[in-house]
């Protein structure tokens, strides 16, 4: 696919149907985050395939917004092993992370596997749940699947503002 079709067409999907992610498309998903530019190369970026019943609860505890996909990726950072900005005041955890759950979203729309960004849940909460270690931060979730029919994009997805609004030259 060509690689605007995929940035102009990818929409968040809200209703899926049971239909499995393929091994192999999961995988590309996977090579993608894997891929993923970090500052520094530290890679601090920590993955969890949840597709087990007993862990998708514990999703579908922390938030409402599964909308039944059957595969979840929780993306994490070791807070632990990220690199510290001059001035001390940022780091590089929420932004590396940022990156690899970008790409992966990206890829999976490439596989034909549809996506949604979920960031509607207690990130500490979701993280006792699933036993994840202490070090690790959760950025986000994202859900994969296959769209139910009549999901499509939000009526207001295709809205855009102008590079006259968004974008300044200095």
């Amino acid at each position: 696919m060509e690689f605007n079709d995929v940035i102009k067409n990818r929409y968040s999907c809200k209703k899926y149907s049971d239909k499995k992610v393929e091994e192999d498309k999961l995988k590309a998903i996977l090579e993608a985050g894997r891929l993923a530019p970090t500052a520094k190369n530290l890679q601090e970026q920590h993955i969890y395939v949840v597709q087990s019943e007993e862990a998708l609860a514990k999703i579908d505890a922390a938030t409402p917004c599964r909308y039944g996909a059957p595969i979840v990726l929780v993306v994490a950072f070791d807070k632990n092993n990220v690199f510290t900005y001059p001035g001390e005041k940022r780091d590089s955890g929420i932004e590396d992370a940022t990156i690899v759950a970008t790409q992966m979203m990206l890829a999976a729309y490439n596989e034909g596997v549809d996506s949604c960004w979920l960031n509607f849940f207690d990130p500490e909460k979701l993280a006792t749940g699933l036993g994840l270690p202490d070090n690790e931060e959760i950025l986000m979730v994202l859900d994969l699947g296959y769209a139910a029919e009549g999901a499509g994009p939000l009526d207001n997805h295709f809205n855009r503002k102008e590079l006259s609004e968004t974008v300044s030259y200095l």
